[in-house]
């Protein structure tokens, strides 16, 4: 880490102008500043907070490993085999978070630690950036004239305004990622991806859970098959789902928490030890000062980007999730590799969003890319649509676990993919074959035509093409 010189003069740093300075140490600050290494650039990355971000620090990483313990945890007690159940363990979650935490430092020293070291053009600071003027930049005092700009600061949980909440307490993602003891019982405000996930983990763990959500059914933004589907699922292993409620006030009188919730006419109170706000996130932007910069904001404070990811400031640009752009890893990296090619190029590179794979990591997993049906039909898309069972593909079948569907979207007059949406157990590994259908504007006969190998997942995605024709329960194995 070297810091810059003290002083507050913008000619002291007059001899040190980086062609492109970094905000922000996680995936896509990373991206941007390699790549910028790689085309010969100086660099200057600011970074406050644990280095690597979000990710690999209070999310992907963390959730995952703790999702895929539960995992192993709950099949062991629950999982048939020819009709016999077989006995769990007693989880010992202090030494999973313990365990969790381990892996963590690890990837965090392995992944951005140690990678800078093979790029020495990348000049790292520990600390604080905010603009002066579009041209200016303070940094830990000291004044930066940097040719180019990447804004990557990321993001963190977003708290709804709900009477006596703040008072009250609560947990947010981080939080719940690292709880070194069990709570009895939790209510989980928000049932997108992140409450959903840490809602299973817990349940799974024996805590009593009950989600709440605004919209009229969970997992809102995934096909309503789906959402229904995996409800279903996820009562069965005990949790309790309040849909389209709206929360009016949370209190703590006696160390317990109280959650009143408004659904149609009627008020409920309800209380659990703890509550995980799972609502959503903002954008790491309020101290950059911006409005310096004539850097324009939307929404919860995302810094607002054209398809080359640049902001309204010709030199300066932003990626991740510090923008109005879907809040996913692999998109704030490619996105950050884009920004630095066009700062540093003049090049107009873009970031396809048509094509943008997702994967929920319950169990059953939720993964989909490209349109929903209402999304077809809301650009005026004429639509053919099929909805097929897990307890059609073998796969499903010889795992014992036919829980879950596939639906695919596809155009009525051509027959081209336009959306592809999986449950499954490992739903996010069969996904990529959707995703690459869409990109080279595969039909639903390409897939049909396609050889998948048996006793796949993936199959699933060929028998549900043959079910725009077909009833694939009267063919035999492998014949389509």
């Amino acid at each position: 880490i070297a810091p810059l010189p003290n002083g507050s003069g913008a000619e002291e740093e007059a001899d040190f102008r980086p062609d492109l300075l970094v905000i922000g140490g996680g995936s896509a600050g990373f991206a941007a500043a390699i790549r910028a290494a790689e085309l010969g650039a100086r660099v200057v990355m600011v970074n406050r907070g644990p280095i690597g971000g979000t990710c690999v620090n209070v999310g992907c990483v963390p959730s995952k490993a703790l999702i895929r313990a539960m995992e192993t945890h709950h099949r062991a007690g629950h999982h048939r085999f020819q009709g016999v159940h077989t006995s769990a363990g007693a989880l010992r979650w202090s030494e999973l978070i313990h365990q969790k935490d381990q892996l963590v430092r690890s990837l965090r020293k392995a992944k951005y630690i140690d990678v800078l070291a093979a790029y020495p053009q990348i000049r790292l600071i520990e600390g604080t950036a905010r603009f002066r003027d579009p041209q200016t930049v303070e940094v830990n005092g000291s004044l930066l004239k940097p040719k180019r700009v990447v804004i990557a600061t990321g993001a963190r949980p977003w708290i709804p305004p709900i009477q006596g909440l703040e008072e009250a307490g609560y947990l947010t993602s981080t939080e719940a990622l690292s709880l070194r003891e069990l709570p009895r019982s939790l209510i989980v405000i928000g049932a997108n991806a992140m409450g959903l996930e840490l809602a299973q983990v817990y349940a799974r763990a024996g805590v009593a859970v009950t989600v709440l959500e605004a919209k009229e059914r969970i997992a809102p933004f995934e096909e309503p098959e789906i959402s229904e589907a995996l409800q279903a699922y996820l009562e069965e292993e005990g949790m309790v789902f309040y849909t389209g409620v709206r929360v009016t006030q949370v209190k703590r009188p006696n160390g317990r928490c109280y959650v009143t919730l408004q659904t149609g006419e009627e008020t409920l109170e309800l209380c659990a030890d703890e509550i995980l706000v799972a609502t959503g996130r903002q954008a790491n932007t309020e101290d950059l000062n911006l409005e310096a910069a004539g850097i324009e904001t939307g929404p919860r404070g995302a810094i607002l980007v054209d398809p080359t990811m640049r902001t309204r400031v010709p030199h300066i640009y932003a990626a991740g999730d510090c923008t109005q752009l879907p809040m996913f890893v692999y998109l704030a990296a490619y996105g950050g590799k884009i920004a630095a090619e066009n700062a540093l190029q003049g090049t107009k590179r873009t970031l396809d969003l048509d094509q943008v794979p997702r994967v929920t990591f319950t169990d059953p997993q939720i993964a989909a890319v490209g349109l929903t049906e209402s999304q077809a039909r809301e650009r005026g898309i004429p639509v053919q649509t099929t909805v097929l069972p897990l307890s059609e593909v073998p796969r499903a079948l010889v795992s014992w676990d036919t829980r879950g569907l596939i639906k695919l979207v596809a155009e009525e007059a051509s027959g081209r993919l336009l959306g592809a949406h999986i449950l499954a157990p490992e739903a996010g590994e069969a996904i990529q074959a959707a995703t690459l259908a869409l990109r080279f504007g595969a039909t639903i006969q390409d897939l049909t035509d396609t050889l998948f190998p048996y006793l796949t997942m993936v199959e699933g995605l060929k028998l549900a093409a043959l079910s725009f024709e077909k009833d694939v329960h009267k063919l035999s194995c492998c014949a389509g």
